[in-house]
């Protein structure tokens, strides 16, 4: 999170000779270690066997880690192949010291409670090493040491002599390729790492700002593959394809594929180099324009393009291949990248070869997506995204990595899948960005991604005056213009990427601007830079055509609707309501008894789990709207069930109002980024979906609110529109408006019937309700029915209102919320009749190990009362729920005599062999399992 920067913010974001070397073995061998930690379970893997063709990768499969407090032994020594690392902790390919610690039981899950204070920080101020050994067959080849993701600095060792220092292995971002032909032999060797303490305020690295409690380790650690490449004499790098797409027609691309060649060895060498460019089977059906295939050889077409070059020894030239000496980059009908909802997701494969006197020297290989990304800055000055020629509106959330940069690809591809369910295009990566496989999921999915610099770190030293990092020496302007220069050359080819905010609160100074852009642009980065997520303008980018308004706290659904703050106008990178309390089901994973009580007993109290900051570590602002709107919580559950129709409510309203304003003749909404969209541990604040994948009523509101074809209600003005997110115009439609008393009564019920609406995000409105609904409680029900032209229900969405509005003070705004002086009066729902809902359940299941279950929900209550917010839930046998299902929809409102049909889909096995049981809920609906 990052806040309005012109404000002030409270706590925030924050060689020995080989004969002696063999005796000191010897004896090591005979000596336990000086300190023992807790012993890995079971035998440590074998060493990894470095495979010996050239082109080819092989990754350390984990790490021997120790603190070196407890290690007297010198580098040289560590670093040697068959060092006795007893008693050292085991840790993954990518892992914090943290992390490992925990997985071995070391110290408990930081997760729950207040566990992580638990956790001293002593044993992380001092470097940690990190060893892993490996076994060449052969030293015929060449081998490099590759790899970035270091937190936050490492001296670095192979075979007991030094291959770099941490003067030079400095941030996280940085890439290092060291070539360690001359420390390595045949058979066994080994690496290791002394990894330097990290402190985000001091070092270009990763920190936690203020969206959870940091852990006690900083994160320190390698938190991405360290890879083994071997080449021949010549070496591939930077290979990458340069794509210009026609638009708006899309009837044709020109690719230029640029490699530089490296000749390493110490004569002339003559090298040919083949690009070949390949696509796959993406089952297109021409939405993208096309007819799903390419004149250059058809959907499975193979491009083949070669050159030689000589190189004289040492040198390295940079080869560009390009259509005008390479007809075949010209491509006919290419097969172009879409975002989810917009067309397929088409990809190319380019491998590039490089060979010597007809031997394989290198190769690389990596897949590209054609596609056009433009960002002009429209009339009223906002940043306006279009993709392929057709604009929309940025829907988006902001990512969270996990808490210990632990990384699954399994669970981040539920994530995204989660992301795209609720309606979401684009996901922010402010810092913390994320490994190459995510990368690869957004591209597959078809989500968005914006990444970019941290605030208020290092990051910000030198131009964030409310931040803690501190000024850049001249050793931080490298590291920081080398980050670049990696993150550019990784990020480049992936479609899904929609920018990079160089700057987030604030913008570089020209110094740094200038090198990121040069950096940037050697790169040939595609997509528009952006000098800041916030509202600022450089001498070198100009305007950024963004603002960073919040709110960041609570504020009532109205608020959204306004055109100032952070109102549904222009671009505004990070935003929501704040507070997000999970569901009952999370809440006791997450917390101790006492602190459940604390939660809805004490609404000023200091909640762990919601912040380190001042500003935000307690519920209070969002406590006492829930009880001057709902009423005071009467226990836990009902604490719980007035947070979720709060939640509903502000989060529907916010993605609703920017998604009517985005079609506004003067100052049109082009762009919002939910603040966050999921938590990188246990939280109460800032997530759509919480850390287990349990959906509650904020989830929900963006899934409703975001759905393709949309009925909906503005606070504003009381206007009933349609919103078509769908690419065609739909015609035909009829929507039913009706409004009824908390006892059910009718007092208002119109039908509008040959509705129109564009596609593309267009808006139809409808009509405009009367004031309030009449009868003796300012508490009333607004129902929504939007059908086709074949009658089907294609939108339903109820909304509970009141007749005394919520009363905004904008003049005594801060950077993280506006006060409201009168709130409106919803504790009418506290007297809604007790609900009758029955539900009937069928499980299929489908080949790939998924299943899913279809539900019936029937009102099926005499009177006139309907079921508010009923939530179904997937539990095993134990009444735990199943995590992550997909629902069709949920937490759905029906009236007596209606029913809906839902549908979870889930991996059958997260069952763990038990049946699927139903569990129903809801706001006046007795909780059943089925």
């Amino acid at each position: 999170m990052s806040p309005r920067p012109r404000r002030a913010r409270a706590g925030r974001r924050h060689a020995s000779a080989l004969a002696l070397l063999g005796l000191l073995l010897a004896a090591l061998a005979a000596v336990p270690s000086a300190a023992t930690p807790r012993s890995p379970a079971g035998p440590w893997p074998a060493p990894v066997t470095v495979s010996a063709a050239p082109g080819s990768t092989t990754a350390l499969p984990g790490y021997a880690i120790r603190s070196t407090a407890e290690v007297p032994d010198p580098a040289a020594v560590v670093s040697s192949p068959g060092y006795p690392a007893r008693g050292w902790h085991r840790a993954g390919p990518r892992s914090t010291v943290l992390a490992a610690l925990v997985a071995d039981g070391t110290y408990p899950d930081p997760f729950y409670s207040t566990d992580q204070q638990r956790i001293p920080r002593h044993p992380f101020a001092v470097p940690w090493w990190y060893r892993s050994d490996f076994t060449l067959t052969d030293t015929r080849a060449r081998t490099y040491l590759e790899f970035s993701g270091v937190v936050s600095a490492a001296d670095v060792y192979v075979n007991g002599r030094q291959a770099a220092s941490a003067t030079t292995v400095a941030g996280s971002y940085t890439h290092h390729e060291l070539d360690i032909t001359p420390l390595v032999r045949a058979g066994a060797n080994a690496v290791a790492f002394r990894i330097r303490p990290n402190d985000p305020r001091k070092h270009l690295t990763i920190g936690w700002l203020d969206w959870l409690q940091p852990p006690p380790d900083a994160n320190m650690g390698i938190v991405r593959d360290v890879l083994l490449r071997r080449r021949g004499p010549v070496s591939l790098h930077d290979a990458h394809v340069v794509t210009r797409l026609s638009v708006p027609s899309l009837t044709s691309a020109e690719l230029t594929v640029k490699a530089r060649v490296r000749n390493d060895s110490e004569k002339t060498a003559t090298v040919s180099v083949t690009a070949a460019i390949t696509g796959d089977s993406d089952g297109s059906d021409g939405s993208d324009g096309s007819d799903g295939s390419d004149t250059n050889g058809g959907r499975d077409g193979r491009i083949v393009v070669r050159e030689d070059v000589t190189l004289r020894a040492r040198e390295t030239r940079t080869l560009v291949f390009d259509p005008d000496r390479h007809p075949l980059l010209r491509l006919h009908r290419p097969r172009v990248w879409w975002p989810a909802g917009m067309g397929p997701q088409s990809l190319y494969g380019l491998s590039v070869t490089a060979t010597v006197a007809g031997r394989p020297a290198d190769s690389v290989r990596q897949d590209f997506g054609i596609r056009d990304v433009k960002a002009p800055l429209n009339p009223a000055g906002a940043r306006q995204y279009a993709v392929n020629g057709r604009p929309l509106l940025i829907r988006g959330a902001g990512w969270s990595a996990d808490e210990l940069l632990r990384w699954d690809t399994a669970a981040t591809e539920d994530r995204l899948r989660q992301a795209l369910d609720a309606g979401l295009n684009t996901l922010r990566l402010e810092g913390h960005i994320e490994p190459d496989e995510f990368f690869d999921l957004a591209d597959r999915h078809g989500i968005l991604t914006l990444p970019g610099w941290e605030c208020c770190t290092k990051w910000e030293g030198p131009v964030n005056p409310t931040g803690t990092g501190e000024p850049w020496d001249t050793a931080d302007r490298l590291t920081a213009r080398a980050s670049m220069a990696a993150e550019a050359a990784r990020l480049r080819g992936h479609p899904s990427v929609l920018s990079f905010l160089i700057g987030s609160d604030y913008a570089p100074d020209t110094q740094t601007e200038r090198a990121y852009l040069d950096a940037l642009r050697a790169a040939d980065w595609p997509t528009p830079v952006i000098p800041a997520a916030s509202a600022t303008t450089t001498a070198l980018s100009g305007p950024s055509g963004m603002r960073m308004t919040g709110p960041y706290d609570w504020v009532p659904p109205s608020y959204w609707y306004d055109k100032r703050e952070g109102g549904a106008t222009g671009f505004n990178s990070e935003t929501s309501a704040g507070p997000s309390i999970p569901t009952l089901d999370t809440l006791r994973r997450t917390l101790s008894p006492a602190e459940l009580e604390t939660l809805w007993t004490q609404p000023s109290a200091p909640q762990y789990h919601r912040s380190p900051s001042r500003t935000f570590n307690t519920l209070k602002l969002y406590n006492e709207a829930l009880t001057r709107r709902y009423g005071a919580p009467r226990g836990l559950t009902d604490y719980v069930a007035k947070a979720q129709l709060s939640q509903y409510e502000s989060v529907r309203a916010q993605f609703e109002a920017y998604a009517r304003n985005a079609t506004d003749s003067t100052a049109p909404s082009t762009g919002v980024v939910y603040w966050m969209f999921n938590s990188g541990w246990t939280s109460l604040h800032w997530q759509l979906v919480d850390r287990y994948l349990d959906q509650g009523g904020a989830y929900y509101g963006a899934k409703k609110a975001n759905e393709p074809l949309h009925v909906q209600y503005s606070y504003d003005d009381r206007t009933v529109t349609v919103v078509n997110r769908r690419p065609a115009a739909v015609s035909g439609l009829t929507a039913r408006i009706s409004l009824f008393t908390t006892d059910g009564a009718s007092r208002y019920d119109r039908t509008v019937r040959g509705l129109r609406v564009g596609g593309g995000g267009a808006k139809s409105t409808v009509l405009t309700l009367p004031p309030y609904a009449g009868g003796p409680s300012p508490t009333y029900l607004a129902r929504l029915l939007l059908t086709d032209a074949a009658g089907r229900e294609v939108s339903r969405n109820v909304y509970w209102l009141s007749s005394r509005p919520d009363v905004l003070d904008y003049g005594a705004t801060d950077w993280y919320h506006t006060p409201v002086t009168a709130h409106a009066d919803l504790t009418g729902l506290n007297s809604l009749p007790a609900a009758t809902v029955t539900a009937t359940a069928r499980t299929s299941h489908h080949a790939g190990g998924t299943s899913t279950t279809t539900v019936t929900l029937r009102n099926t209550g005499r009177g006139t009362a309907p079921s508010l917010l009923t939530d179904v839930h997937l539990v095993d046998g134990r009444d735990k729920p199943v995590l992550p299902v997909r629902w069709s929809d949920n937490q759905i409102s029906l009236w007596p005599g209606e029913q809906a049909v839902l549908t979870g889909t889930y991996r059958t096995a997260d069952l763990h062999g038990a049946l699927p049981r139903i569990r129903v809920s809801g706001w006046n609906t007795p909780t059943t399992v089925r």
